[in-house]
């Protein structure tokens, strides 16, 4: 197949016209087809069901240590879903706090107590001139909207196949005093599938920041998120590397099992040394009167230890991967070789990454929508929605069918391919 990059006039014309044609005719079938978000599909939920009975009328309700979950008391986690978590965190049950159903209600928690209550004793930022965070890009569109939500000032680092370009982070946070974070999805990363690599998380690990309460915000989402059972990305432990660089408190390190059991409906935790654990202790004493503890006890007895978690995810995979693969296989079948796009092939997590031609996301997302196809927002996955080069979409194969997923990946890619001479063609 020529490239349509080396076609000439009268042959994108020619080609334009039998895409027209075919765009007109997926428009009559009346397609309503959803690929925006990563949500996990009905199968996928279905497979948590079981927990839904895992705690009755006349189940023990106490912890082990004899506290009655349907008390007050202990607010920072049952032991055994600390040491759940702890497991699937890769860190001691002392090192880390269960909280209630969502991480990034956390991350959000954690920015607007360091707004008006400063981090570990340093000014909160609500009192200084300047705040600024560090965004890889492209990233997680949520973790965006919170730093523009305290009007936090947003700065781009280029994503690279082994993780954030680490040059340009280090030479930021080590003359800029009013960053304070850097966003990271360092597994699977959101939206390109990528694992940071052993030298990266290192080099996180040995940042000198100038800021003193500087924190990475090290969202380890998709953990245990995995496509494949032999083919699976490798990510070193930060808290330890951070311990052995001399940086104990560099590091806030969340989780949570909402796509591993129910979005929504799980449970999160926080991993980080002591000296932030207990900063974090000071406010929860009067933020709440402690989490949802019959949730905690629902899962360690559903799931029981790390063994159960994998095996719970094993069979997620089994749902995930033919997802992946079939959209993998169209982009492959239909656009490799056309010189209009490219894309990462990630073996976990939920999203693949696109990049189109410069200046050709939003009018692609626009005609998929056209066609019965709902994709995540182009610029989505850059702060302020601003993709400087109008080029990066998310693919979410997770929720559709796998037919109605093969139809929306058939409609994307001849969306891809029309706004793509069109561009070319000026």
């Amino acid at each position: 197949m020529k490239k349509y990059t080396e076609m000439n006039h009268e042959e994108l014309l020619a080609l334009k016209k039998e895409l027209d044609k075919e765009f007109e005719e997926i428009k009559a079938q009346g397609l309503a087809l959803d690929m925006s978000r990563g949500k996990p599909s009905n199968a996928q939920l279905e497979l948590s069901m079981e927990m839904m009975d895992v705690l009755k009328g006349d189940s023990d309700l106490k912890c082990e240590t004899g506290v009655d979950c349907r008390n007050y008391g202990v607010i920072d986690g049952i032991p055994e879903a600390k040491r759940l978590l702890g497991e699937m965190s890769e860190v001691d049950p002392e090192h880390i706090i269960i909280y209630g159903n969502s991480s990034l209600n956390v991350m959000f928690d954690s920015i607007a107590r360091s707004m008006t209550q400063g981090v570990m004793g340093n000014t909160p930022w609500c009192k200084l001139d300047k705040v600024k965070f560090l965004c890889p890009v492209p990233g997680y569109d949520r973790h965006f909207k919170i730093t523009e939500f305290f009007g936090i000032e947003m700065i781009n680092v280029p994503m690279t196949p082994q993780g954030p370009d680490m040059d340009m982070v280090e030479k930021l946070v080590s003359e800029d005093a009013a960053i304070k974070g850097i966003w990271c999805v360092p597994k699977y990363s959101n939206p390109q599938g990528y694992t940071y690599s052993k030298e990266t998380v290192e080099r996180f690990a040995r940042l000198k920041p100038v800021a003193p309460d500087f924190r990475i915000y090290w969202d380890n989402a998709y953990s245990i998120h995995h496509l494949y059972d032999d083919n699976q990305d490798f990510l070193v432990e930060i808290l330890g590397e951070c311990a052995k660089a001399g940086n104990p408190d560099l590091v806030y390190k969340f989780t949570s099992t909402s796509k591993v059991s129910f979005p929504g409906s799980g449970i999160a935790a926080v991993a980080a040394s002591k000296a932030n654990l207990d900063d974090f202790r000071k406010y929860m004493q009067v933020q709440t009167i402690g989490h949802d503890k019959l949730n905690q006890l629902r899962h360690v007895r559903f799931f029981k230890d790390l063994d159960g978690l994998h095996a719970h995810m094993r069979k997620h995979a089994d749902i995930l991967r033919p997802k992946f693969e079939l959209v993998l296989d169209t982009l492959d079948k239909e656009l490799s070789g056309l010189g209009i796009g490219e894309w990462t092939k990630p073996h976990g997590g939920y999203f693949i990454s696109f990049d189109s031609l410069d200046g050709c996301a939003k009018a692609i997302v626009a005609r998929a929508k056209e066609a019965g196809v709902v994709l995540t927002g182009a610029g989505a996955t850059y702060p302020y929605g601003k993709d400087p080069k109008d080029s990066n979409i998310r693919i979410a194969p997770s929720f559709p069918t796998l037919e109605d997923l093969g139809k929306a990946a058939q409609v994307f890619v001849l969306c891809v391919k029309l706004v793509s001479v069109e561009k070319l063609l000026g």
